[in-house]
């Protein structure tokens, strides 16, 4: 057993497709394919079901490939070692991020980091919180910026801000000129949510559980309440085709002229972004820098945790 055929392994848990996993491991695919039954035979267990057009790993090749990461964490564990003699934070961070946090937020990060540590690059993947996951479960990503809740997969976490939400409402609407609205009143208008997949979708109905009728199967009707991404609903909401809910971060620091951006009336709706990573993930400075670099973004609105 080598760290070569671990390293093919994962590659083709991750991409459940040989010649794909090949060209990602910069190998020739029979040379993967090779390696990966050899190493079936000598642990004497099929790892991988091969189908027509699809690979899918089998229930014990999931520990196996979960063992496997961790081993090539810890072998890259020892490079670590020797690189924090010369430079603890030496080489890039790949870094996940949700969609919903992205656009607001990694300005400002990067322009931080570059400052403050400008020998660690980001690498920076924007997904749903549920890829991310599964990427930080691969190894493909260090480490992600989500929001809670989500599913207990043993990551090391550490909070970053709470953000309340805001309602966005179009300039002319009657709420536009209101100090706050309460959640009672936002259930009597016409909600414009994300689609399935994001996690902010998920907050707004925890606020608006009458909404959560929209997120059936059901055609029609149900598309026009639905956008791609908080802009587009943004977009929506300035043509009056309804009202919405916004992090705080998403609000533009400047009146808009379309939109109109109102606070919650106490209690205030929150979200909470954390920064997760892997518990065998041993860049503890990386971590450490790049929640500095996030204290150091301006953040307006929310509440920096330490």
């Amino acid at each position: 057993m080598t760290l070569t055929e671990l390293r093919y392994i994962v590659a083709v848990a991750r991409e459940r497709h040989f010649g794909r996993a090949a060209e990602a491991c910069f190998v020739s695919q029979p040379t993967l394919s090779v390696a990966i039954k050899k190493l079936e035979d000598e642990l004497d267990v099929k790892i991988f079901e091969r189908g027509a057009s699809e690979v899918s790993v089998t229930p014990l090749g999931e520990d196996i490939v979960r063992q496997a990461q961790a081993v090539l964490d810890e072998a890259a564990a020892i490079k670590e070692i020797a690189k924090r003699g010369k430079d603890p934070l030496a080489g890039p961070l790949r870094l996940g991020i949700i969609y919903t946090i992205g656009p607001y937020l990694l300005p400002d990060l990067v322009k931080q980091t570059i400052e403050q540590v400008p020998q660690m690059p980001l690498m920076l993947q924007e997904n749903f919180t549920v890829k991310l996951l599964e990427m930080l479960r691969t190894g493909e990503l260090d480490c992600a910026i989500m929001a809670e809740p989500f599913p207990d997969t043993g990551l090391a976490i550490a909070p970053l801000y709470d953000e309340p939400f805001m309602v966005a409402v179009p300039r002319q609407h009657a709420l536009a000129k209101r100090q706050s609205v309460t959640s009672e009143e936002v259930k009597r208008e016409t909600m414009l949510l994300l689609g399935t997949g994001h996690c902010f979708r998920d907050h707004v109905l925890e606020v608006c559980p009458e909404f959560a009728r929209f997120s059936s199967d059901a055609e029609g009707i149900r598309k026009s309440f639905e956008g791609s991404s908080l802009e587009t609903i943004k977009h929506m909401v300035a043509s009056g085709m309804g009202i919405t809910v916004v992090p705080q971060l998403s609000v533009p620091r400047d009146p808009q002229p379309h939109v109109a951006y109102v606070p919650f009336h106490d209690p205030v709706p929150t979200r909470r972004v954390v920064l997760a990573w892997r518990r065998t993930f041993t860049r503890y400075e990386a971590i450490a820098a790049l929640r500095n670099a996030v204290y150091g973004c301006e953040l307006q609105g929310v509440q920096k945790l330490s």
